[in-house]
């Protein structure tokens, strides 16, 4: 069964300490429904083309199933209620080859 992968970038982040609270809500909510953190804050990053250089986060699930659920969750969307106004990223939900 493929594996599904949350994909998040970050176009601008001008205020970290703004996402702090949704930070300590996802991370734990993420674990709960089985993903890994693969990349994330902190990563190096080298963009091209039309691609920001900015935070990218990414993170596995067992199942591009088990990813929707885990967004769907009601510990996730608590977390989502946190992002901070006018916030922006790009989130997509892919599935894995294999």
């Amino acid at each position: 069964m493929p594996k599904g992968y949350w994909v998040s970038v970050y176009p601008t982040v001008e205020d970290p300490e703004r996402l702090d609270v949704y930070n300590e809500l996802a991370g734990p909510a993420v674990a709960a429904a089985g993903g890994r953190v693969l990349a994330g804050i902190g990563s190096r990053v080298e963009a091209h083309e039309a691609g920001i250089a900015e935070r990218v986060v990414l993170i596995e699930f067992d199942s591009f199933e088990q990813a929707v659920a885990a967004r769907a969750s009601a510990a996730y969307q608590k977390a989502l209620a946190e992002l901070p106004d006018g916030f922006e990223r790009d989130f997509r939900i892919v599935e894995g080859l294999d």
